[in-house]
């Protein structure tokens, strides 16, 4: 989901940061970061001259992706596994929250029980 960051009109899935700016914000080579994307941990956006930009959101990825590794020792796969995995949980989320707002607003228009006369 798009946000926009802090005011300034961006938002976090805007490809803003060529490869060198990521790979100092990551703390990591830029060797590294063509690694996880061959790896199919990012997909950093393409000019049209193929430079490699990279998101708020492509960043904030690599971060989890390097703690994962850094300092629990998970591998490439479990890495890619975990990061899909709470995307997935994100995604469920957000749903859930719309179908409980939808379920409020259906349970606020229910119709009175219809009279059936009396007993």
């Amino acid at each position: 989901m798009a946000t926009p960051n802090q005011g300034h009109g961006l938002h976090d899935d805007e490809p803003i940061y060529v490869i060198s700016i990521a790979a100092r914000l990551v703390g990591m080579h830029q060797q590294t970061l063509r690694y996880y994307e061959n790896a199919g941990l990012v997909q950093p956006s393409r000019t049209a001259g193929n430079i490699r930009m990279y998101s708020n959101n492509d960043i904030s990825r690599i971060r989890q992706a390097k703690k994962l590794i850094d300092e629990l020792g998970v591998n490439l796969a479990g890495v890619e596994i975990i990061l899909r995995m709470g995307e997935q949980l994100r995604h469920l989320a957000t749903e859930l929250e719309h179908t409980r707002a939808e379920l409020d607003r259906l349970r606020a228009t229910r119709l009175p029980a219809p009279y059936r006369g009396e007993r």
